[in-house]
């Protein structure tokens, strides 16, 4: 039975933010979630994802053979943890984990049947995935080359967000993942053909690669329907190879049609390697392995061994550089970035003018030309300050503030320089007859929401495309009433 104490340690401790799937699942219908529930693998993935206290109430009701009293639930929970309670509940009401009863709680059978198999084997599902039979004749791939291959195909995808098509990489992503670019709104069409990143693209950059991954896999899911793809098909694939061990080779024999066609995709994405596109045997790399885990998705210097990857991949955007910091900012606009990582230099030249470049450090300068130049881009300027402040150097942490207030401000200057004016479509209403007849046609504008600008000593006011139609039969029926 769960403890008042665990209980209060979840109130004390701040809460993670939900995972970016939980509502994705929730807008799903109950069908669709219990065809999904029907997989071991699935129903695993889903509780790793959920918080503490869910995952503790489903540990809890997990093997209890009949319902709870709801008030017996409620006599579990200590005042001041009511409402994570309350939350908690309606999180896995909204997954169809618990049924919806005002009476008695208790699992969906579905979910607490294969949950049960998850946790204790046996079954026949082939949920898990099914290894294939190991070939003397093949060499072993080992963790090292998967690792390379995961970081490969990932810093393509960025490192063509970051330099808009136009760097120097011998690669670049497929046609698949461009399109899902465009989909995802990170990288929009400029002049017919150029694809270029958006403000979006720039803080899609700032994220986590866990959270990158699963920003695409989202629109990768939306996408399904239109492809006439199963979604159950294709969430369950995912969440099976979340499940898999890194390193082990799967065979595709057991397989959907559906999933056989996403190994085509995963493979652009780095999720999955195969030697060749007709192979029946495929790889889970480690951004597959830990999709549903708290484990990094991509591998660091300290666990991509070997030769396989080189320094300029050891790190990607936001591990590595994220938790040391490699920028130094000084009060004269200078920036000195200490790193050798291509992709880490390309995103610092989205918004700085580059002086001088050494094997190990980097320096430009913050000007308003570099400025001016990724805000057209659609890059803000509060992502720019955001950006220099998560990757700032130890050194730079001891300041407070962190960066000099001085180029912060500066910064946000030359943006408001671009947003002085604004320009809407509209149209201006004046020459009335008197001071009540616009006070009461003002009056109804606003009630509406359409007013843009009003001028009191000259009686006219400006007001939104939208709105002119409500605004000139409001006036005609005044005045054929008058």
């Amino acid at each position: 039975m769960p403890s008042v104490q665990v209980l209060s340690s979840s109130i004390s401790a701040p809460e993670n933010a939900p995972h970016a799937l939980l509502p994705f699942l929730r807008s799903q219908s109950q069908n669709t979630l219990t065809r999904l529930y029907h997989r071991p693998s699935s129903c695993l993935s889903i509780f790793r994802l959920l918080g503490p206290l869910e995952r503790q109430l489903i540990t809890n009701l997990l093997w209890l053979e009949s319902a709870i009293p709801i008030n017996t639930m409620a006599a579990w929970v200590v005042p001041e943890g009511r409402k994570l309670y309350d939350d908690a509940l309606a999180e896995m009401i909204g997954l169809h984990i618990i049924q919806n009863s005002p009476v008695k709680i208790a699992l969906n059978q579905t979910f607490k049947s294969s949950m049960r198999q998850a946790i204790t084997g046996g079954g026949t599902t082939g949920s898990f995935g099914v290894p294939a039979e190991r070939d003397e004749k093949r060499h072993f791939t080992s963790i090292d080359t998967l690792d390379a291959y995961a970081l490969e195909r990932w810093e393509t995808v960025l490192h063509y967000m970051v330099s808009s098509g136009q760097g120097q990489l011998p690669t670049k992503p497929s046609q698949g993942v461009l399109y899902l670019l465009q989909r995802s709104g990170l990288m929009k069409t400029v002049h017919g053909s150029t694809l270029q990143i958006t403000s979006s693209g720039f803080q899609f950059l700032l994220h986590s690669p866990h959270d990158q991954l699963w920003s695409l896999l989202l629109q990768y899911l939306h996408m399904a329907e239109e492809r006439q793809m199963d979604l159950v098909e294709v969430l369950s694939f995912l969440f099976m190879l979340s499940t898999m061990e890194l390193g082990r080779e799967y065979s595709t024999d057991p397989l959907s049609e559906t999933q056989k066609a996403m190994l085509e995709d995963l493979r652009d994405y780095g999720l999955v390697w195969q030697r060749k596109a007709s192979s029946k045997r495929f790889h889970p790399t480690r951004l597959a392995t830990t999709l549903t885990s708290l484990s990094p998705p991509l591998p660091t210097s300290s666990t991509a061994g070997g030769s396989h990857v080189g320094p300029s991949t050891s790190v990607a955007l936001t591990t590595g550089a994220g938790q040391q910091g490699f920028i130094v900012l000084e009060t004269n606009y200078r920036i000195y970035a200490y790193t050798d990582n291509p992709l880490e230099i390309a995103v610092l030249n989205l918004f700085i003018t580059m002086k001088y470049r050494f094997p190990n450090l980097v320096v430009g300068m913050l000007t308003r030309e570099s400025v001016r130049k990724a805000l057209s881009n659609g890059i803000s300027a509060e992502q720019i300050i955001s950006y220099l402040t998560t990757h700032a150097h130890p050194q730079m942490r001891k300041n407070n503030p962190l960066l000099p207030v001085t180029v912060q401000d500066q910064v946000r200057l030359w943006e408001l320089e671009r947003n002085r004016l604004k320009s809407a479509e509209g149209f201006l209403y004046k020459d009335f007859a008197s001071q009540a007849d616009y006070e009461y046609v003002l009056s109804y504008a606003k009630q509406l929401g359409v007013l843009l600008w009003e001028n009191a000593a000259k009686r006219c006011f400006f007001g939104t495309l939208e709105g002119h139609a409500n605004i000139r039969g409001f006036i005609e029926r005044r005045t054929g009433g008058g």
